[in-house]
């Protein structure tokens, strides 16, 4: 591996503590003037692409703290930022835990568009600097339940995925709505592997996609959001395991008819449409009533839709959740 040696700077040019402490105040106020682009046209080395100048336009407010916060996993402890972005499931970087966070790098995430199709008014293929120009970003802390029977507490930054649907008009033949990663083999690795039959594919019903709590994030622990966590705009759905909480989105579909998704497709017998966190339906290698929360020990009580209950089991009533797991 090669590696680089930067000459050492002297001490008169680095930049004074008081000046580097106020860069938010400066990038936030520039921001919002139009400033910064007139000091990136005049250096081009600071020239920005459309995707990175929305990032510091979205994320501004945030920087300072100013984005709406609120934990919907009670007054349960943060989990380890570092843990959460060295132990994961992305199968597009390899099977390994650690497989994300060693690859990730190869991920390219500028330029970056969402296509939305299918039973919608506006369809179209979109910008990601468009997609956000139009929401505001809030913090939200959520619960992440992973099928494996371990877990996370972790604050997302993003906004309702109802947002993003209202905007672009769902006819009434829309039922489902189905979520489609990016392919890339050339730099995800996972994806010369026939793991699964790629690109990933996640589905909803509407009525859980419009649901108030699936939030599309695009950032976690105050910053944009890790390539190994799913960079740069994921699904989070807290009520159900980690898998229906698509990372690296690219298409958006409205259809009419159940979709059939990668885990479905793979292995029926252990992946249900719904994937509800649900306690008394065991996987099938495993036991789903105690899980671990990542950093500590020990285990502890699985909670029915995660510890949503009381939000979302009016979505499910009438079911039987044994059979529609």
């Amino acid at each position: 591996m090669t590696r680089y040696h930067y000459p050492a700077i002297p001490e008169s040019e680095v930049t004074p503590r008081e000046l580097f402490e106020q860069r938010r105040r400066f990038l936030k106020g520039s921001l919002k003037s139009g400033a910064a682009l007139g000091v990136a046209a005049a250096m081009p080395g600071l020239l920005l692409s459309p995707t990175a100048r929305a990032w510091q336009e979205t994320l501004a407010d945030q920087l300072e703290g100013e984005l709406p916060s609120r934990s919907l996993a009670g007054e349960e402890a943060l989990t380890d930022k570092k843990d959460v972005t060295t132990y994961n499931n992305f199968y597009e970087f390899g099977t390994r835990k650690s497989d994300p966070e060693v690859y990730a790098h190869r991920l390219v995430t500028d330029p970056w568009s969402v296509s939305i199709e299918g039973e919608v008014e506006k369809p179209g293929s979109f910008a990601l600097e468009d997609i956000l120009a139009g929401q505001e970003l809030e913090e939200r802390i959520y619960r992440l339940r992973c099928v494996e029977a371990w877990s996370m507490v972790i604050p997302w930054i993003g906004f309702p995925l109802a947002e993003l649907l209202k905007r672009h008009g769902p006819t009434s033949r829309a039922k489902y709505v189905v979520f489609e990663s990016i392919l890339d083999p050339d730099n995800l690795r996972g994806q010369r592997r026939s793991i699964i039959d790629w690109p990933y594919r996640e589905a909803l019903r509407i009525d859980e996609a419009m649901h108030p709590l699936t939030l599309m994030a695009v950032g976690m622990y105050g910053e944009k959001m890790p390539n190994q966590n799913g960079a740069p705009i994921r699904l989070v759905v807290p009520w159900k395991y980690g898998f229906k909480s698509i990372k690296s989105v690219v298409r958006i579909r409205l259809v009419e008819e159940r979709p059939t998704t990668s885990w479905i497709e793979q292995n029926p017998d252990e992946y249900g449409f719904y994937a509800n966190v649900n306690p008394e339906v065991d996987h099938p290698r495993w036991s789903q009533g105690r899980e671990r929360r990542i950093g500590e020990s020990g285990r502890r009580e699985t909670l029915m839709f995660n510890g949503y209950a009381d939000e979302v089991a009016e979505l499910y009533a009438g079911m039987d959740l044994t059979r529609h797991f």
